[in-house]
């Protein structure tokens, strides 16, 4: 036990290393502050949009300006945002590179400092690297090209694949779903777009990392992902930014669409810093005997807004969201998932785990629906909080509407403290405090750990590390 947390202080002075960088910007489109007409107008030029898109986005900021900010939760949180000092798109206007070789230099450094060419040499069958506003490498390997693949961008999806990426595009998530999705909506960049053809199994984890480095700057890459009849793919995402003085936003939306008998994964951790306002919508639709299953862990940010989602629209479909949040001084995690039954026989799981360290908030907010004229719906949710001090904080806000008779469903929650026997007892080993509440923090989620891919695993543990040698003492 004593060496598999000694290296918590060999790793202590690598935390600015993580994310906590910036390279002097170098962009040759900046569409400059706030949000107006102009701006959509400018992001459509330079993005050469078909009609179809610019209208979209207009549509779009139409809605965003009529809808009001969302007044029943995290509402002093949202009103500090300043929608006129934020820069919604910035762009070296080159096309994303096939080798790292062929990679800006500063770019390059930038994800060569977060691992990603190693991760993508190592397990990835193929990575986007997105840069500000847009990718700035984009590969998939050739074995799976040849299986149909698509993986790309969402600029080179939308031109070189319409028909697939316009039948689902907006379909899953409405314009109007909620003030942040329209805010998408209309200023979307980057993200990815992927299509897997019937029957194919992707071996290995497909990868995209988003990367802020510009102040005052907001990211609102959009995610497709259709997985066709039969196939199977898992998509994992990561996401960091430099701190600064001034306020981040990350705004994206993803989009997954498994048809029948279909499986996608999509696992997430970020790694925010302090000042980032991180409200993402996501949600998937699950066709008959079709998985859905998010795998989130939420590090960081001042407010990270997320509560993933999947309607069961097919018979037997089964949506799962495991999720592992993190909250320290200053930050509110405020996570969820959201689980709609549609059909007979769905099956829905939400697992869930935070930690509160400090002054942190975590919040759980979930709704799980089962209409009255459906049979055979099973849903079951766990929601396990943990605080580490008497001044962090956690709240769980479970909706759970079930009508009928015929379905199955259970819920748990608890809330427990670190115990200071326990620290003690470890202490006296020759251990820590931050030590000592690290080992105790990473068996709270150990569990849920598993789930994740090895990598991802090893990172999420390291990152727990950093965040209780920063915090304790």
């Amino acid at each position: 036990m004593i060496d598999e947390v000694q290296t918590v202080k060999n790793i202590a002075s690598e935390k600015d290393a993580i994310g906590d960088f910036r390279f002097p910007e170098r962009h040759k489109f900046d569409a400059g502050y706030g949000l107006t007409s102009k701006t959509v107008d400018y992001i459509s030029d330079v993005k050469d949009d078909p009609d179809w898109v610019r209208a979209f986005r207009h549509k779009a900021l139409a809605a965003f300006e009529e809808m009001p900010m969302p007044t029943h939760w995290a509402t002093k949180d949202l009103e500090s945002i300043d929608f006129d000092k934020i820069r919604y798109y910035l762009a070296s206007g080159e096309a994303p590179k096939r080798s790292w070789d062929d990679v800006p230099e500063d770019v390059k450094r930038t994800f060569e400092r977060l691992g990603i060419p190693e991760q993508e040499r190592k397990f990835l069958a193929g990575v986007e690297a997105q840069y500000d506003s847009e990718a700035a490498y984009s590969n998939v390997k050739q074995a799976v090209t040849d299986q149909g693949v698509i993986f790309v961008n969402s600029t080179e999806g939308l031109k070189q694949h319409e028909d697939v990426f316009r039948k689902w595009f907006g379909k899953v998530i409405p314009t109007r779903d909620n003030k942040f999705s329209a805010l998408n909506s209309a200023v979307f960049s980057g993200g990815s777009f992927i299509y897997v053809p019937p029957g194919v199994k992707v071996k290995h984890p497909l990868q995209a990392y988003f990367r802020i480095n510009s102040e005052n700057f907001g990211q609102f890459e959009r995610t497709l992902i259709i997985v066709d009849e039969g196939a199977e793919v898992m998509y994992m995402e990561g996401c960091t930014a430099p701190k600064f003085e001034t306020s981040t936003l990350h705004s994206a939306v993803v989009e997954l669409v498994a048809m029948k008998d279909a499986k996608i994964q999509y696992v997430t951790v970020q790694n925010w810093s302090s000042n980032v306002f991180n409200l993402v919508t996501k949600r998937g639709v699950a066709h008959e005997n079709a998985e859905i299953r998010w795998i989130d862990c939420n590090i960081g940010s001042r407010l990270t807004m997320k509560y993933p989602g999947v309607v069961m629209k097919g018979r037997k479909a089964r949506g799962e969201v495991i999720s592992i949040a993190l909250a320290n001084t200053g930050q509110h995690q405020d996570t969820g998932a959201k689980m709609i039954h549609a059909a007979d026989e769905t099956t829905s799981n939400v697992i869930s785990k935070s930690i509160s360290i400090g002054e942190g908030r975590s919040t759980y907010r979930g709704q799980v629906h089962i209409p009255k004229h459906l049979k055979g719906c099973k849903n079951n949710t766990e929601c396990d909080a943990l605080l580490i001090n008497s001044s962090s904080r956690t709240d769980t806000y479970p909706a759970i509407t079930v009508r009928g008779n015929d379905h199955a469903t259970q819920h748990e929650a608890s809330v427990s403290q670190v115990s200071q026997d326990q620290i003690f007892y470890m202490k006296q080993r020759g251990l820590s405090e931050a030590e000592a509440m690290s080992l105790s923090v990473n068996g709270f989620i150990n569990d849920l750990v598993r789930e994740f891919p090895m990598e991802y695993s090893v990172e999420l543990k390291r990152l727990i590390d950093l965040e209780m040698e920063g915090s304790v003492g």
